[in-house]
């Protein structure tokens, strides 16, 4: 038997050999190394992603800081041609983000034509007690951080306020005096970048009125229509209302003042209120996003980030440039995550 085993095997391999040699043009050369230590020499098919048009979601309405970051990625996307490929923008409000995650992260897990944009409010939504959600940036694959933005405190052009110090000892005195207005949900990014500087004034940010809108530009109206006394939202999405004249930022909470149009607003801390808000976005996957898709978003966004239209679109919308790649992205909001839990316990937001 043992014979009958050991000839079985030399002619399995003798014919495997004759294969081998079959397929390099009839035994004239050698086989490559590989093959020839039993193991396959077959090249990985190259990928073809994309082969069709992406989708980008901003998950709030027209207006605000995702609409205009995912407008400007699918702009310059296609000015730089790191994508050949066309890059439609969709709007998904609802819950401040939490309506789209919900879809998102249930059915959306392998499509590699459906990315979003997003910031802050992937943590904050994850981690807040009331109008929460059970998705997070966990059930999604960071691709990378794009900018960095800070928050910002405005009223109407009209206003009697001309400080962040005038406004908020109004709002000491009756806390429902005022009605603020953010573009989304209780215990999100506008709302905690409402009612901070209250909180750290000395404020209950439970008695502050806020009243959160379907996306920035709906907040902006109901402040320039008067259903609103304040606004809460990030800087760079005030920049153009400034310029027009139709708004007064009274304060940015940044570390120091910030540049362009906003070049004269002063600081929160500057108006003796120690209160900072970092306001990142970045783009983001499904969570199971194949490797090749990974790859070749890797590069075509650092292509658009190196590319001097992102540097010309960056000074236009007065934002900052601040690029950190897939894992970085990742490491950091790993660290945010413990940071926006800190403050919503502070707050008594947390869940």
């Amino acid at each position: 038997m043992k014979n009958v085993w050991a000839a079985s095997l030399k002619v399995t391999a003798v014919s495997l050999l004759a294969v081998s040699l079959a397929a390099c043009g009839g035994g004239a050369k050698p086989a490559a190394s590989g093959a020839e230590n039993g193991k396959s020499t077959a090249q990985p098919a190259a990928s073809k992603y994309p082969e069709k048009a992406v989708s980008l979601i901003a998950p709030s309405g027209a207006g605000g800081g995702w609409d205009m970051t995912a407008r400007t990625i699918a702009k310059v996307l296609a000015e730089t041609k790191a994508l050949d490929k066309p890059v439609t923008v969709e709007n998904k409000p609802g819950g401040g983000g939490t309506v789209f995650m919900a879809e998102y992260a249930t059915k959306d897990v392998k499509d590699n034509y459906k990315l979003f944009v997003s910031s802050p409010p992937i943590l904050i939504n994850n981690l807040k007690k009331e109008g929460n959600t059970p998705f997070g940036y966990k059930d999604t694959t960071p691709l990378a951080q794009l900018t960095k933005d800070y928050g910002a405190i405005a009223v109407a052009a009209g206003s009697k306020y001309n400080d962040l110090k005038s406004l908020l000892d109004d709002m000491k005195a009756d806390p429902s005096k005022l009605t603020v207005a953010g573009g989304s949900a209780p215990g999100s990014m506008d709302h905690l970048v409402s009612i901070l500087p209250a909180f750290k004034y000395g404020i209950d940010p439970k008695k502050v009125k806020y009243v959160s809108y379907d996306g920035g530009g709906e907040a902006i109206t109901a402040l320039l229509g008067g259903n609103a006394d304040v606004l809460g939202t990030d800087a760079s999405s005030l920049d153009q209302y400034l310029k027009a004249g139709k708004i007064k930022v009274l304060a940015v909470a940044a570390p120091q003042r910030l540049g362009g149009g906003m070049k004269d607003v002063p600081t929160m801390k500057e108006q003796g209120v120690d209160a900072e808000f970092l306001i990142w976005r970045g783009i983001f996957g499904p969570k199971e996003m194949s490797a090749d898709a990974r790859k070749f978003w890797d590069e075509a966004i650092n292509k658009m980030v190196e590319s001097e239209q992102w540097k010309k679109e960056m000074q236009a919308n007065n934002w900052e440039t601040e690029y950190k790649k897939a894992d970085d992205f990742k490491t950091y909001l790993t660290a945010q995550e413990a940071q926006v839990k800190d403050i919503l316990t502070a707050l008594g937001m947390q869940k």
